[in-house]
Protein backbone atom coordinates (compact mmCIF):
# COMPACT_ATOMS: atom_id res chain seq x y z
CA UNK A 1 0.00 0.00 0.00
CA UNK A 2 1.25 3.47 -0.87
CA UNK A 3 1.68 5.68 2.16
CA UNK A 4 0.65 9.39 2.07
CA UNK A 5 4.30 10.43 2.28
CA UNK A 6 5.19 8.13 -0.60
CA UNK A 7 2.28 9.50 -2.63
CA UNK A 8 3.44 13.07 -2.07
CA UNK A 9 6.99 12.13 -3.01
CA UNK A 10 5.74 10.59 -6.23
CA UNK A 11 4.09 13.84 -7.32
CA UNK A 12 6.74 15.73 -9.22
CA UNK A 13 6.63 18.85 -11.35
CA UNK A 14 7.24 17.94 -15.00
CA UNK A 15 10.81 18.70 -16.04
CA UNK A 16 9.76 21.10 -18.81
CA UNK A 17 7.43 23.04 -16.52
CA UNK A 18 10.09 23.25 -13.79
CA UNK A 19 12.66 24.53 -16.30
CA UNK A 20 10.21 27.15 -17.59
CA UNK A 21 9.43 28.27 -14.05
CA UNK A 22 13.13 28.70 -13.26
CA UNK A 23 13.66 30.81 -16.38
CA UNK A 24 10.68 33.00 -15.54
CA UNK A 25 11.88 33.37 -11.97
CA UNK A 26 15.25 34.67 -13.10
CA UNK A 27 13.85 36.93 -15.83
CA UNK A 28 11.02 38.63 -13.93
CA UNK A 29 12.96 38.98 -10.68
CA UNK A 30 15.96 40.30 -12.60
CA UNK A 31 13.83 42.83 -14.49
CA UNK A 32 12.22 44.02 -11.26
CA UNK A 33 15.60 44.54 -9.60
CA UNK A 34 16.97 46.27 -12.71
CA UNK A 35 13.96 48.64 -12.72
CA UNK A 36 14.52 49.44 -9.03
CA UNK A 37 18.20 50.18 -9.65
CA UNK A 38 17.39 52.49 -12.57
CA UNK A 39 14.85 54.40 -10.48
CA UNK A 40 17.30 54.77 -7.61
CA UNK A 41 20.14 55.90 -9.89
CA UNK A 42 17.96 58.39 -11.74
CA UNK A 43 16.40 60.01 -8.68
CA UNK A 44 19.31 59.71 -6.23
CA UNK A 45 20.60 63.29 -6.78
CA UNK A 46 17.19 64.94 -6.46
CA UNK A 47 15.32 62.65 -4.08
CA UNK A 48 16.90 59.59 -2.43
CA UNK A 49 20.33 61.15 -1.76
CA UNK A 50 19.53 64.78 -2.36
CA UNK A 51 21.17 65.76 0.95
CA UNK A 52 24.49 64.38 -0.24
CA UNK A 53 24.10 65.99 -3.68
CA UNK A 54 22.89 69.33 -2.34
CA UNK A 55 19.50 68.98 -3.99
CA UNK A 56 16.91 71.69 -3.60
CA UNK A 57 14.06 71.32 -1.07
CA UNK A 58 10.99 69.49 -2.34
CA UNK A 59 7.37 70.42 -1.87
CA UNK A 60 4.98 68.20 0.05
CA UNK A 61 3.40 67.19 -3.25
CA UNK A 62 6.72 66.02 -4.70
CA UNK A 63 7.61 64.17 -1.49
CA UNK A 64 4.26 62.39 -1.61
CA UNK A 65 4.67 61.66 -5.29
CA UNK A 66 8.14 60.18 -4.69
CA UNK A 67 7.00 58.09 -1.74
CA UNK A 68 4.07 56.59 -3.64
CA UNK A 69 6.10 55.78 -6.74
CA UNK A 70 8.89 54.27 -4.61
CA UNK A 71 6.30 52.13 -2.85
CA UNK A 72 5.17 50.76 -6.21
CA UNK A 73 8.70 49.84 -7.27
CA UNK A 74 9.45 48.15 -3.95
CA UNK A 75 6.13 46.30 -4.00
CA UNK A 76 6.82 45.12 -7.54
CA UNK A 77 10.16 43.66 -6.44
CA UNK A 78 8.42 41.95 -3.50
CA UNK A 79 5.62 40.62 -5.69
CA UNK A 80 7.96 39.12 -8.27
CA UNK A 81 9.98 37.56 -5.44
CA UNK A 82 6.84 36.04 -3.94
CA UNK A 83 5.89 34.48 -7.27
CA UNK A 84 9.46 33.25 -7.70
CA UNK A 85 9.23 31.51 -4.32
CA UNK A 86 5.71 30.23 -5.16
CA UNK A 87 4.06 32.13 -2.31
CA UNK A 88 1.10 33.01 -4.48
CA UNK A 89 -1.54 33.40 -1.71
CA UNK A 90 0.43 36.28 -0.15
CA UNK A 91 1.10 37.65 -3.64
CA UNK A 92 -2.66 37.83 -4.27
CA UNK A 93 -3.35 39.53 -0.95
CA UNK A 94 -0.68 42.15 -1.62
CA UNK A 95 -2.24 42.66 -5.05
CA UNK A 96 -5.02 44.61 -3.34
CA UNK A 97 -2.41 46.96 -1.89
CA UNK A 98 -0.89 47.26 -5.35
CA UNK A 99 -4.23 48.33 -6.81
CA UNK A 100 -4.58 51.07 -4.19
CA UNK A 101 -1.03 52.29 -4.80
CA UNK A 102 -1.63 52.33 -8.57
CA UNK A 103 -4.65 54.63 -8.14
CA UNK A 104 -2.68 56.87 -5.79
CA UNK A 105 0.18 56.99 -8.31
CA UNK A 106 -2.09 58.15 -11.09
CA UNK A 107 -3.59 60.90 -8.92
CA UNK A 108 -0.31 62.10 -7.39
CA UNK A 109 1.55 61.83 -10.70
CA UNK A 110 -1.07 63.87 -12.51
CA UNK A 111 -1.00 66.55 -9.83
CA UNK A 112 2.81 66.68 -9.91
CA UNK A 113 2.89 66.97 -13.71
CA UNK A 114 0.38 69.82 -13.69
CA UNK A 115 2.24 71.57 -10.87
CA UNK A 116 5.55 71.27 -12.76
CA UNK A 117 4.01 72.75 -15.91
CA UNK A 118 2.45 75.53 -13.87
CA UNK A 119 5.89 76.37 -12.48
CA UNK A 120 7.35 76.39 -16.00
CA UNK A 121 9.47 73.25 -15.68
CA UNK A 122 10.97 71.70 -18.78
CA UNK A 123 14.23 69.72 -19.16
CA UNK A 124 17.28 71.46 -20.69
CA UNK A 125 16.66 71.92 -24.40
CA UNK A 126 13.17 70.49 -24.03
CA UNK A 127 9.87 71.76 -25.43
CA UNK A 128 7.80 74.48 -23.71
CA UNK A 129 6.27 73.43 -20.36
CA UNK A 130 2.72 73.00 -21.66
CA UNK A 131 3.96 70.82 -24.51
CA UNK A 132 6.31 68.85 -22.25
CA UNK A 133 3.49 68.09 -19.81
CA UNK A 134 2.06 65.53 -22.23
CA UNK A 135 5.13 63.32 -21.67
CA UNK A 136 4.62 62.56 -17.94
CA UNK A 137 0.84 62.49 -18.36
CA UNK A 138 1.29 60.04 -21.23
CA UNK A 139 3.46 57.83 -19.00
CA UNK A 140 0.67 57.78 -16.43
CA UNK A 141 -1.94 56.95 -19.06
CA UNK A 142 0.11 54.03 -20.39
CA UNK A 143 0.70 52.82 -16.83
CA UNK A 144 -2.99 53.05 -15.92
CA UNK A 145 -4.13 51.17 -19.04
CA UNK A 146 -1.62 48.36 -18.55
CA UNK A 147 -2.25 47.98 -14.82
CA UNK A 148 -6.01 48.09 -15.36
CA UNK A 149 -5.76 45.34 -17.98
CA UNK A 150 -3.45 43.31 -15.72
CA UNK A 151 -5.86 43.50 -12.78
CA UNK A 152 -8.82 42.62 -14.98
CA UNK A 153 -6.92 39.59 -16.32
CA UNK A 154 -5.34 38.66 -12.98
CA UNK A 155 -6.61 35.06 -13.20
CA UNK A 156 -4.60 34.60 -16.41
CA UNK A 157 -1.19 34.47 -14.78
CA UNK A 158 0.89 34.50 -17.97
CA UNK A 159 -0.91 37.61 -19.22
CA UNK A 160 -1.10 39.29 -15.82
CA UNK A 161 2.60 39.15 -15.04
CA UNK A 162 3.60 40.42 -18.47
CA UNK A 163 1.27 43.40 -18.31
CA UNK A 164 2.43 44.28 -14.80
CA UNK A 165 6.05 44.18 -15.93
CA UNK A 166 5.34 46.42 -18.93
CA UNK A 167 3.41 48.87 -16.74
CA UNK A 168 6.40 49.17 -14.42
CA UNK A 169 8.86 49.52 -17.31
CA UNK A 170 6.73 52.35 -18.73
CA UNK A 171 7.47 54.30 -15.53
CA UNK A 172 11.24 54.16 -16.01
CA UNK A 173 11.44 57.00 -18.54
CA UNK A 174 11.57 59.85 -15.97
CA UNK A 175 14.35 58.07 -14.06
CA UNK A 176 16.28 57.27 -17.24
CA UNK A 177 15.95 60.89 -18.39
CA UNK A 178 17.70 61.98 -15.18
CA UNK A 179 20.74 59.78 -15.70
CA UNK A 180 23.92 61.77 -16.54
CA UNK A 181 23.98 62.92 -20.16
CA UNK A 182 20.60 61.48 -21.08
CA UNK A 183 18.30 64.49 -20.65
CA UNK A 184 20.39 66.66 -22.97
CA UNK A 185 20.03 64.06 -25.73
CA UNK A 186 16.25 64.44 -25.68
CA UNK A 187 13.39 61.95 -26.17
CA UNK A 188 15.28 59.64 -28.57
CA UNK A 189 17.74 58.86 -25.77
CA UNK A 190 15.49 58.38 -22.76
CA UNK A 191 12.72 56.69 -24.71
CA UNK A 192 15.25 54.60 -26.59
CA UNK A 193 16.71 53.24 -23.35
CA UNK A 194 13.20 52.55 -22.04
CA UNK A 195 12.49 50.68 -25.26
CA UNK A 196 15.47 48.41 -24.65
CA UNK A 197 13.65 46.99 -21.63
CA UNK A 198 10.56 46.37 -23.75
CA UNK A 199 12.63 44.74 -26.49
CA UNK A 200 14.20 42.51 -23.83
CA UNK A 201 10.71 41.23 -23.06
CA UNK A 202 10.14 40.44 -26.74
CA UNK A 203 13.47 38.64 -26.99
CA UNK A 204 12.89 36.64 -23.82
CA UNK A 205 9.57 35.29 -25.03
CA UNK A 206 10.89 34.58 -28.50
CA UNK A 207 13.92 32.68 -27.24
CA UNK A 208 12.18 30.71 -24.49
CA UNK A 209 8.80 29.94 -26.06
CA UNK A 210 9.36 30.45 -29.80
CA UNK A 211 6.80 33.26 -29.99
CA UNK A 212 5.96 36.58 -28.33
CA UNK A 213 3.06 36.32 -25.91
CA UNK A 214 0.11 38.57 -26.94
CA UNK A 215 0.42 40.52 -23.67
CA UNK A 216 4.04 41.42 -24.44
CA UNK A 217 3.30 41.95 -28.13
CA UNK A 218 0.32 44.29 -27.86
CA UNK A 219 1.25 45.81 -24.51
CA UNK A 220 4.78 46.48 -25.70
CA UNK A 221 3.58 47.99 -28.96
CA UNK A 222 1.23 50.21 -26.95
CA UNK A 223 4.21 51.50 -24.94
CA UNK A 224 6.25 52.11 -28.08
CA UNK A 225 3.52 53.72 -30.19
CA UNK A 226 2.46 56.11 -27.43
CA UNK A 227 5.90 57.73 -27.48
CA UNK A 228 5.76 59.40 -30.93
CA UNK A 229 2.04 60.01 -30.52
CA UNK A 230 2.78 62.30 -27.59
CA UNK A 231 5.31 64.28 -29.58
CA UNK A 232 2.77 64.75 -32.37
CA UNK A 233 -0.17 65.67 -30.15
CA UNK A 234 1.82 67.81 -27.69
CA UNK A 235 2.28 70.69 -30.14
CA UNK A 236 -1.29 70.85 -31.42
CA UNK A 237 -3.76 73.61 -30.65
CA UNK A 238 -6.30 71.38 -28.89
CA UNK A 239 -3.65 69.95 -26.57
CA UNK A 240 -2.22 73.38 -25.73
CA UNK A 241 -5.71 74.67 -24.98
CA UNK A 242 -6.34 71.65 -22.74
CA UNK A 243 -2.96 72.12 -21.04
CA UNK A 244 -3.71 75.79 -20.40
CA UNK A 245 -7.03 74.79 -18.84
CA UNK A 246 -5.29 72.24 -16.57
CA UNK A 247 -2.67 74.68 -15.34
CA UNK A 248 -4.60 77.89 -14.90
Amino acid sequence: MTTPARAVADVRVPAGLSSSWRRDRLFYTGMAIAAALVVFAGFAPTYYLKGAFGGRPLSLLLHTHGLIFTSWILLFVVQTSLVASRRTPLHRRLGVVGGVIAVAMFIAGTMAAIDSARRGFTPPGGPPPLTFMIIPLGDLLVFAVLVGAALYLRRQSQTHKRLMLLATLALLTPAIARLPGIAAAGPPAFWGLTDLFVVACFVYDRVTTGHIHPAFKWGGLFVLVMQPVRLIVGGTGPWLAFAQWLTR
